[in-house]
């Protein structure tokens, strides 16, 4: 799918989309937990629909209800094939594939896009001391793997990816494991592990003593779901709001209802972002309102990504509509996306006009006036395709974004939301 972007202003009062992070760790703590769950405002991208996938391979019973909630039941693990596909969820690898462990046949872990060519290697490392057998493909998917995995000390390193920590931690809840530490060193992105043990919380699921972030220790003390039903709200997303915040800020403001500021999501840092700006940010309750009528003259800022690397596309937008430059740290964490995004950002904001500088783990970014009419491609990643829209609504002319499905991994409804706020989107030759 192609889309143009033309120049726009924006208002209104959009919903937040569900959030992906909260909706997948919801999925798998409901199938580790059994009994029966009710997952209200569930999720509908690619990811959200891979982990139902998955969950549903793995023995749980998935129902739509009328009211648009998911009913599932589950007795645990029991799985219905010898293989599981997780789509193209890095979360999705990350977290269901030590939970398929638990089980003491061969089964295939397999992938789609990106995913086949991201790095693997921690369960080569990890399984093998969890009395795991695993083969991969050098580092890749797919992966052959045969349990059970033996919840046991072990020390890992955390500078990739939180994600592996968190089906670790899944893993070895669902396991009962006692007395046993995981130590982790260098652990980037400590807000989704907050989220991790938020939801193993309140899905009943035993929660290990969580020492500085450094070790994860779990007792001798059972902590085993009731038995009562689990209801579960998936929170608004605030890594697909931060483009709808980004484009109030630049383009006339908007309001994003259902964002919990005490949200355990990292990327509700977007506001300390946004403020540094000088845009005017207000909070009412969930309610998050960013911008003015007439959008002011924005200060260059600096922020610290390392621990939300996904706000690099919405801030590169902004930052391109700043006056003076931009730095952002963490620029390391960006190797292994959907892209190299760091290159990515770089080249595809080069055709609006954009210099983008990486220097080590720092990107800088010089903010111009007006952006200039392009094409730009998203490389088959949801964040550029955003970031790239959010940014055409300060061009100079159309922006022609190729290959704009990629949204679908994460925010479906993204340009018909975008729409709504009085954007001018067109889908070939057809108002989108």
């Amino acid at each position: 799918m192609h889309i143009t972007i033309s120049p726009s202003s924006i208002r209104g009062t959009i919903p937040a989309p569900a959030s992906k992070s909260s909706m997948q760790r919801a999925c798998a703590a409901a199938l580790i937990s059994g009994g029966e769950s009710i997952i209200r405002n569930p999720g509908s991208s690619n990811d959200d629909l891979a982990a139902i996938r998955v969950i549903r391979g793995l023995g749980a019973r998935v129902d739509n209800a009328s009211d648009g909630s998911l009913h599932i039941t589950s007795r645990g693990i029991q799985p219905v094939n010898d293989f599981v596909n997780c789509g193209e969820s890095g979360l999705g690898i990350r977290m269901f594939v030590p939970l398929v462990a638990l089980c003491s046949r061969q089964m295939t872990i397999e992938g789609e896009g990106s995913l086949l060519y991201r790095p693997m290697d921690f369960f080569d490392e990890i399984f093998p001391e969890l009395g795991v057998e695993v083969i991969s493909n050098q580092g890749k998917l797919p992966l052959q793997i045969k349990g059970p995995l033996i919840p046991g000390n072990i020390q890992t390193d955390g500078s990739l990816s939180s994600q592996f920590l968190t089906g670790l931690l899944m893993a070895y809840a669902a396991a009962d494991a006692k007395d046993v530490c995981i130590k982790v060193t260098n652990l980037n992105s400590r807000p989704y592990i907050d989220l991790t043990l938020k939801i193993m919380r309140d899905f009943g699921l035993k929660i290990p003593d969580n020492r500085a972030y450094e070790s994860f220790c779990f007792s001798r003390e059972t902590h085993i779901r009731s038995g009562d039903l689990v209801n579960y709200t998936v929170e608004g997303d605030w890594s697909g709001a931060s483009f709808l915040l980004v484009a109030g800020a630049i383009a006339g403001g908007c309001a994003v209802r259902g964002l919990d500021p005490d949200s355990a999501q990292a990327d509700k840092a977007i506001l300390q972002a946004l403020r540094d700006t000088g845009v005017p940010v207000w909070i009412s309750g969930k309610e998050i309102r960013v911008g003015a009528d007439e959008p002011g003259t924005l200060t260059a800022f600096q922020f610290d990504a390392t621990d939300c690397p996904d706000l690099f596309p919405p801030l590169v937008a902004l930052a391109s509509c700043c006056h003076g430059s931009s730095f952002i740290k963490g620029a390391g964490r960006l190797a292994h996306k959907e892209s190299n995004r760091a290159l990515t950002l770089q080249e595809e904001f080069a055709k609006l006009g954009i210099d983008i500088l990486v220097n080590g783990d720092t990107m800088g970014i010089k903010g111009a006036k007006t952006l200039n009419a392009a094409a730009v491609h998203s490389r088959h990643d949801h964040r550029i395709a955003m970031a790239t829209a959010v940014a055409a609504l300060r061009a100079n002319g159309p922006v022609l974004i190729e290959k704009a499905d990629a949204i679908n991994k994460s925010y479906p409804e993204f340009f018909r939301d975008l729409e709504k706020l009085g954007a001018s989107i067109h889908l070939l030759d057809k108002i989108y």
